[in-house]
């Protein structure tokens, strides 16, 4: 899993509870210990290139909740062979992944989206199901503009809800 943040933290939700043995893999070791709260198993962190080694070619699936321009290269080479880079984070810029990395391993990258009516069903019922619901800091809808500079500084943890008792007609 690429990311624990607002998507992050749901897709370590979902994949725990799916049997998953989870792997954050973060900027940092900031949120380790949440990372583990949630139900991941080991928290990774990226900055240091070095600490990515040892899990070449070791991962089945990596989950990219990331809405911003990573090396999908290094990710890619995380993969076993067969292995599938999932994106659902949107970054701004093109990827560039080189063709060695994918079709070297016999890896896959591919991408998703939103499901349809049945799908968010299955997965509304599936939450219910396992007690799985976002985890959410609630803010006063005067404190929207302070908390877009905490989503760009990456301070959140890890949705931000607005009570809308606090918004003035």
């Amino acid at each position: 899993m690429i990311g624990l943040g607002g998507l992050g933290h749901m897709g370590v939700k979902f994949a725990a509870a799916l049997g998953a043995e989870v792997t954050v893999l973060s900027r940092s070791d900031a949120k380790a210990d949440d990372s583990r709260a949630l139900g991941a198993t080991s928290h990774v962190a990226t900055a240091d290139r070095l600490n990515l080694k040892p899990l070449r070619g070791t991962f089945d699936v990596v989950l990219n909740t990331v809405s911003a321009d990573l090396d999908l290269n290094v990710y890619v080479g995380l993969l076993k062979p067969l292995g599938t880079l999932v994106n659902v984070g949107m970054p701004p810029s093109a990827w560039a992944i080189k063709p060695g990395s994918i079709i070297g391993g016999s890896r896959v990258v591919a991408g998703s989206n939103i499901g349809g009516i049945q799908a968010t069903q299955d997965m509304l019922d599936f939450c219910a199901e396992k007690g799985i619901g976002a985890s959410i800091e609630t803010i006063a809808a005067s404190d929207v503009d302070a908390a877009y500079e905490r989503v760009v500084a990456g301070d959140v943890r890890y949705r931000f809800v607005i009570d809308t008792a606090t918004i003035q007609a």
